[in-house]
């Protein structure tokens, strides 16, 4: 028996990264709403989103969609207008909340970690674009804050060479409404010091500390708590699309972020 999802389309056949219809069925409250006036939706907004996953799934240029897939113009632009209005990650942060929820948990964590990942891209990507002189990386650093689960809170995408602690901090400032129960955030040697403590008092109250997992060992070792931030980098990694980043704009390396752990998210719960 085929574990491939059903689909609605039924002249074509499925993809691994489809939506199964347990999948589409609890995304699709999240998505946007149509105005009521106007010319009427006529695209399928559920095969909109399988092309899009397809992409990041894959890796493959846009242009590249299958042809059995909405034309790539039409995904495409419906991938860039849901990221200039917001829409990913609010639809990220409404299916986190919903799992969290799921999980016996409140929608807002008490506990935060913050890490960066260097990131190769594909050649010069704009002006945002550096060398991490510690990773002997060139292109762009991503700087995330988890939840005690490993759900993202928040996401900045930035130049390589990007101070981890200024990038952890507009996060966290940035996510302020997500992070209205915090306690303590947790981070590596690299964000000790007591600016970045200070730093994190004032864009998230002064009751939030800052705790420091310290390394032993200059051997590999799975450090308490840290490891939580390090899956999350692992589960990016499963999306061909963020191997590397291959966008010219930041704000669509963000989205594209986003809409893949929307993806997770969704097939965990519908597991």
């Amino acid at each position: 028996m085929s574990r491939l999802p059903a689909i609605e389309n039924p002249q074509r056949k499925p993809y691994p990264s489809d939506l199964s219809d347990a999948e589409w069925l609890i995304i699709k409250p999240f998505l946007p709403k149509p105005k009521g006036f106007g010319h009427p939706v006529e695209v399928d907004l559920r095969e909109i989103l399988n092309a899009i996953f397809y992409v990041q799934r894959t890796g493959c240029q846009w242009e590249m969609l299958p042809h059995d897939l909405p034309p790539y113009t039409t995904v495409y632009g419906y991938f860039q207008k849901w990221q200039r209005k917001g829409i990913w990650q609010k639809i990220h942060d409404q299916v986190r909340h919903q799992l969290r929820q799921d999980l016996g948990r409140d929608e807002h964590s008490s506990v935060a970690i913050a890490d960066s990942q260097s990131v190769k891209t594909t050649g010069k990507k704009g002006e945002v674009y550096g060398f991490d002189g510690g990773k002997k990386v060139k292109g762009r650093k991503r700087h995330i804050v988890v939840d005690s689960q490993g759900l993202l809170i928040g996401v900045l995408v930035t130049e390589a060479n990007a101070s981890e602690r200024l990038g952890a901090v507009v996060v966290l400032h940035e996510s302020a409404q997500e992070l209205s129960k915090l306690e303590v955030v947790w981070v590596d040697q690299g964000y000790s010091g007591e600016n970045f403590a200070q730093a994190v008092k004032q864009v998230c109250g002064e009751q939030v500390r800052v705790e420091v997992i310290e390394r032993i060992s200059k051997t590999f070792e799975r450090l308490p708590k840290r490891w939580i931030v390090e899956r999350t980098f692992g589960w990016l990694n499963r999306f061909r699309r963020l191997s590397k980043d291959y966008e010219l704009y930041t704000e669509i390396s963000e989205a594209m972020i986003y809409g893949s752990l929307i993806r997770l998210m969704v097939k965990r719960m519908a597991a």
